[in-house]
């Protein structure tokens, strides 16, 4: 419930004010009226009169880019053309949920540096430059961000389920398809044009065959590419002269077709993640090995050996090169655009595919390091990720090896991946990575398997280099109410009754026993 904080400085009495409001998306349509209610109600406990209203509508607290009004409003301070000396802000969050707490204190500052001072009028402290605002402001705006950092780990997961599940995420359709709308019986609602989203949070979506023409065109684009041996720009050039426009009706380029012909969604799979922009940072391409896929989730238009054989087409293209060729190509494009990128690559006429550079050297990252170039992204999780997928299967066949020596029977079930101890037990393991917070604290993620339903989850944390396992948690469902659990070095005993530094515990646990040894 709203409580105001219903302290009155005598400064503030008749005093100027400017109000900001933001919302984050367009869904919150009451959102600015009531933070401008609640802050109303604030000025006229505090006698002050709002002369001026700053209102960010449908923009994100992660950045200032893109905030007008905010930015408006700072450059105001800024310039000596202020006429008010207060800012109203509902709360710290709609200041804005910065990842860097700092920045939202920069911004604070330069207000206050001009003699204006921001009150956010729904917190629980005074701002007055005390040691105990500056501690509870601080934490305030940490918690802001981590609620945005949270947010999208939950869309994410929830995003991937769905993509398992074989609905369409985000995008368009492409050349030749069109997003299917259905509810939650999964019966058919209509076809979603472009720009069209869905209303009920129970409909999905999927990905139907486009118009016969366009599906006749993909099919010729395969052909022509495998059979005829076209090049992309080639292609591009016969579509164009047809007047043929591509699905955002724009003409095709060597880059568009290439696509075409690569992507995976024209043989029914739903592959999600091939890119990311997460929290506003820096739009990247992923590795393969972080990509999210349903094989054979949607009806395909292009058979699985044509699609097959212009993938080996693409990729034979730079066999002939040696390494240091494609490299050399490689650099050669860094100087000429000052970046890199897969389109950017799969554009240029002389240079093979990103496919062919993924193939070559395990992903375009790895190229991109050997050529010099670092896009400010630190992929170094991505080989651990792979380290510890390497170790899991021999884990789990060293704790089925211990189970029957015990004896125990045991069984890993086929499609889950679970162990089925004893013909009750049903048991999941996962390794946990161990993570540095910019603070320099240990932290480990452990994701727990919902979908599979296990009995117990052992979680074992790895230590700081990744390399050995450091501790085991042994976690029972009936006591776990979340599908996540975030720990530190010390949890309190809630969680730390749970800690093992060895397996002994389970084994004892699992190890059959006679009646007459019970007896």
């Amino acid at each position: 419930m709203y409580q105001p904080n219903n302290t009155l400085p005598v400064a503030a009495q008749n005093a100027r004010a400017a109000a900001y409001v933001r919302m984050s998306t367009e869904h919150q349509q009451y959102s600015t009226e009531n933070q401008l209610d609640r802050i109303k109600e604030y000025a006229a406990r505090r006698g002050m009169d709002i002369v001026r209203v700053f209102q960010d509508d449908g923009k994100s607290g992660l950045t200032v880019k893109g905030r007008d009004q905010l930015r408006q409003l700072i450059s105001t301070v800024e310039t000596g053309a202020a006429d008010f000396t207060f800012i109203l802000a509902y709360d710290i969050s709609r200041w804005g949920r910065f990842q860097d707490a700092d920045e939202s204190g920069y911004y604070e500052y330069i207000c206050k540096r001009a003699g204006v001072k921001v009150n956010y009028c729904a917190e629980q402290f005074e701002n007055d430059g005390s040691p105990t605002s500056n501690i509870i402001k601080s934490v305030k705006r940490s918690m802001a961000g981590e609620y945005s950092r949270e947010l999208s780990t939950k869309v994410f997961q929830g995003a991937c389920r769905l993509i398992q599940m074989g609905y369409k995420q985000g995008g368009a359709a492409g050349f030749g398809l069109r997003r299917m709308l259905i509810d939650q019986s999964g019966k058919h609602k209509g076809v979603l044009q472009i720009g069209e989203q869905k209303s009920l949070q129970t409909d999905r979506v999927i990905l139907v065959k486009g118009p016969e023409a366009e599906v006749e065109n993909i099919l010729w684009m395969y052909r022509a590419f495998v059979r005829e041996g076209k090049r992309e720009s080639e292609i591009a050039d016969e579509l164009n002269g047809k007047g043929i426009l591509t699905d955002i009706g724009r003409p095709w380029s060597r880059g568009t077709v290439h696509q075409v012909l690569t992507n995976e969604k024209y043989v029914g799979h739903n592959v999600y993640h091939r890119t990311s922009c997460k929290l506003k940072k820096k739009h990247i391409n992923n590795p393969p090995e972080m990509w999210v896929r349903k094989n054979d989730a949607f009806e395909g238009i292009v058979p699985e050996q044509l699609f097959a054989a212009a993938q080996e087409v693409v990729i034979a293209r730079s066999a002939k090169l040696s390494n240091e060729e494609m490299l050399s190509r490689l650099k050669d494009l860094l100087n000429l655009q000052g970046r890199l990128s897969g389109i950017l690559v799969d554009e240029c006429e002389v240079m093979p595919s990103s496919a062919a550079y993924r193939y070559r050297f395990g992903s375009l990252v790895r190229a991109y390091e050997l050529v010099g170039y670092d896009s400010g992204i630190d992929y170094r999780f991505i080989e651990i990720n792979k380290h510890l997928r390497g170790m899991h299967p021999k884990i789990v066949a060293e704790i089925i090896n211990q189970l029957r020596a015990l004896p125990a029977e045991v069984e890993q079930l086929p499609k889950s991946g679970l162990l089925l101890v004893n013909q009750e037990l049903r048991v999941s393991l996962v390794l946990a990575r161990h993570l540095i917070t910019p603070s320099g604290s240990s932290r480990w993620v452990i994701r727990l398997e919902e979908s599979h339903q296990p009995d117990i989850t052992i979680a074992a944390r790895m230590d700081e280099s990744n390399g050995t396992i450091l501790d085991y948690y042994l976690l029972p469902a009936i006591d776990m109410n979340a599908d996540k659990l975030r720990l530190a070095s010390e949890n309190g005993v809630s969680l730390d009754c749970y800690r093992f530094d060895n397996l002994d515990y389970f084994f004892y646990l699992a190890k059959r026993i006679s009646i007459l040894e019970v007896a």
